[in-house]
């Protein structure tokens, strides 16, 4: 199959009006459907370990840290971050292991107990539906599903090439006990269990005088990373769009500033992340109407359906549902819309530190000029009166 969007090179040939042309075998491709994932059961090294088996790991966008180089990754274009997820029955631990860029989960079902520490000591935190958590780098973390039912994290990580991960030593010796081994290219290797494999250059454990160096993090210091839907301060104008017919979706920063319009917004979690992280809700019939930006952009749906459609011209569309998932190209115009019969909630991801600028389609900006309502030269929501021409 030839796709339309191929290649940064060929994303930015195309004109910043006219955006980015997907076809309706793109945004199908990029549809990622909870019933069609098929799950990974032996991604990492713990997999051996009684208290691991059955955990299920998904690669959505990009590979992700797995170590198992037969995984099945939905959309492998680079959007500047990966997306997993992390499934896991009852009782099912993951085991400690320290990434080397951002990983933030986002708990659509479950609970989950984390704890932190080379040992797991350090300190504890319960994670539950609804809620945002971002891990410090170079830490060592692991979770547990608590809840009685099968739980389901989003895995956020950033950069297209996160690294791997550090096993804490321990799980390293556990798994070498069950035949499982790293090589030093993060592949999984099976052998003898205690006998480690001829051949094969494998990865030794953290030194102890390494460990002693990681920077403690206290429960108080996780619990700002950590946003429960209590925590969220929604903004009921973040886009120009916001009194508009069509328009109308409410958003709540979690990470970074992101694609919001209101000069009053502000993320719970400041320090970057190579993506920002919000949440947006929006009534049956309201969404956002026609936009383009040049960041890529994931949709993870949580509640409600949701229809996404792309393109000014020849549009393509999309619906997606509870625990699917949508990439949108950079350049792309698009419009989202709830169509459920319930108030749609989804995570919005969107690569990049900084703020990322958004341009309406002139039929929205005139309709909000008319209401009154205008861009500042900051790129905020400010009454029309008070801004130059050239920012209306």
């Amino acid at each position: 199959m030839t796709h339309t969007y191929t290649s940064p090179s060929e994303e930015t040939s195309v004109s910043q009006s006219q955006g980015l042309t997907v076809t309706a075998e793109e945004i199908e491709r990029r549809t990622i459907r909870r019933a069609e994932l098929v799950p990974d059961r032996s991604a990492f090294i713990d997999t051996c370990l009684p208290e691991c088996a059955g955990k299920e790991n998904y690669a959505l966008i990009g590979p992700g840290v797995a170590e198992n180089t037969e995984q099945v990754v939905p959309v492998s274009d680079p959007h500047g971050f990966n997306l997993g997820v992390a499934a896991m029955p009852h009782g099912i631990t993951n085991s400690l292991h320290l990434h080397f860029t951002a990983e933030v989960f986002s708990c659509f079902s479950g609970e989950w107990l984390f704890r932190w520490g080379v040992d797991g000591s350090e300190g504890e935190c319960v994670i539950r539906p609804g809620d945002v958590v971002s891990m410090p780098t170079w830490m060592f973390r692991g979770f547990t599903n608590i809840g009685a039912d099968d739980g389901w994290m989003f895995s956020s990580l950033g950069m297209d090439e996160t690294g791997g991960i550090i096993w804490a030593p321990s799980v390293l010796k556990a798994a070498a006990e069950h035949g499982n081994y790293l090589s030093a290219d993060n592949r999984l290797v099976r052998g003898v269990p205690g006998q480690r494999p001829e051949g094969v250059e494998l990865t030794e454990p953290m030194p102890e005088a390494e460990v002693r160096r990681l920077r403690p993090v206290t429960p108080e210091e996780m619990r700002q990373r950590l946003a429960t839907p209590e925590d969220l301060v929604w903004s009921t104008t973040p886009f120009l769009d916001s009194e508009l017919p069509g328009g109308g979706a409410e958003l709540a920063l979690v990470i970074g500033y992101g694609v919001t319009e209101d000069r009053n917004a502000a993320p719970r979690v400041h320090n970057p992340h190579g993506f920002s992280l919000a949440w947006l809700r929006a009534e049956p019939g309201k969404g956002v109407n026609a936009h383009r930006h040049d960041a890529s952009q994931v949709l993870m749906v949580k509640d409600g359906r949701w229809r996404v459609t792309l393109n000014r011209e020849n549009p393509v569309s999309t619906e997606i549902g509870p625990f699917d998932t949508l990439s949108v190209p950079a350049g792309a115009w698009r419009t989202i819309e709830s169509v459920g019969e319930e108030t749609g909630q989804l995570v919005v991801m969107t690569g990049g530190d900084g703020r990322v600028r958004l341009e309406w389609d002139e039929s929205v900006r005139e309709a909000a000029l008319a209401g009154g309502v205008a861009l500042d030269a900051n790129g905020y929501l400010a009454p029309a009166s008070l801004v130059g021409d050239a920012h209306r």
